[in-house]
């Protein structure tokens, strides 16, 4: 389902993201960067400065990608809230547009257009611990969420392994009509590798139930996320992800794609995305992108501990 919108709620977003991120965070200031922290001794040990959950990750600043989740651990008791706007306006032309260019100009390039929103907030059950839920606008879908940081990336382990369960339906969750799959459980797991304080690669395997809406007989999907995010500068990344499907229903569209750059500003991260759908629920991105499809929007974050 899509929401009209104008200009006026992105350059709202981002002045509240500008004037708020402007004060300290306390788990996000720059003096906190484990690139430049001086390990605390106890006992006579150096304690690892990427021990402590609140402490800045400065390769990962954010729990998603574009779209995707990523293995940022959340502090116990520690929340962080997450909007994904995706504006409905095709930054790609047709083969018989007629003045594609002046057409996505006066459009402001999406901002006049509708768009599709998603709220999301994570809280920290418990140690390692996640509950998610996330409502958007494409279906009036509900996903609640649970993520468990099995292991984090050390010297003990070369890569963080994040599982993950969740279960989503449509109609603010209150249709019960599982022929029509209204009700989509998911299963997978995110995995990484950083690279020093300048990348971080991911693989997450993902199987979904219930894919589709239409009754068909192979309704559940494989799909294998792979993305990375760059670190430019200090507080400036670029981020690129895909979602292939590997098994089930396949049939739908291309995969679903995204890029962005990403900008963090204190506890604050604003991403400007590019997707070719607005897709933010696993069940979304087992469906598949649009074929020919481009599309503006941004991503905006903000933690709480």
């Amino acid at each position: 389902m899509t929401r009209h919108s104008s200009a006026v709620p992105m350059f709202a977003a981002i002045a509240l993201f500008s004037l708020v991120g402007a004060g300290p965070a306390r788990a996000q200031t720059p003096a906190q960067d484990p690139a430049a922290a001086t390990p605390v001794a106890t006992t006579g040990t150096a304690q690892p400065p990427d021990d402590d959950p609140a402490r800045l990750d400065p390769i990962e600043p954010d729990y998603s990608l574009v779209t995707l989740p990523t293995t940022l651990r959340l502090p116990k008791h520690g929340g962080d809230f997450h909007l994904t706007h995706r504006f409905n306006l095709n930054l790609r032309c047709a083969t018989n547009e007629v003045d594609c260019a002046s057409t996505r100009f006066n459009g402001l390039f999406g901002l006049d257009s509708g768009a599709n929103i998603g709220l999301e907030f994570r809280f920290g059950l418990a140690k390692n611990l996640q509950g998610i839920v996330q409502r958007t606008s494409i279906g009036q879908t509900v996903q609640f969420s649970v993520n468990y940081d099995a292991w984090h990336q050390n010297a003990d382990h070369p890569i963080s392994i994040s599982p993950i369960l969740s279960i989503e339906g449509e109609n603010n969750f209150h249709n019960t009509d599982t022929r029509n799959a209204h009700f989509a459980p998911a299963v997978g797991v995110v995995v990484s590798r950083k690279v020093g304080n300048a990348l971080a690669v991911y693989v997450e395997p993902f199987w979904v139930h219930a894919t589709n809406n239409e009754g068909t007989p192979t309704r559940d999907t494989g799909f294998l996320g792979i993305g990375a995010r760059v670190r430019l500068a200090s507080t400036t990344y670029v981020m690129a992800e895909v979602s292939p499907r590997i098994g089930g229903l396949v049939v739908l569209g291309d995969p679903l794609y995204g890029f962005a750059i990403e900008k963090r500003v204190g506890g604050h991260v604003f991403a400007l995305t590019f997707t070719n759908r607005a897709a933010t629920t696993y069940r979304q991105i087992a469906q598949g992108g649009t074929p020919d499809y481009l599309s503006l929007g941004f991503n905006l974050s903000r933690k709480f501990f």
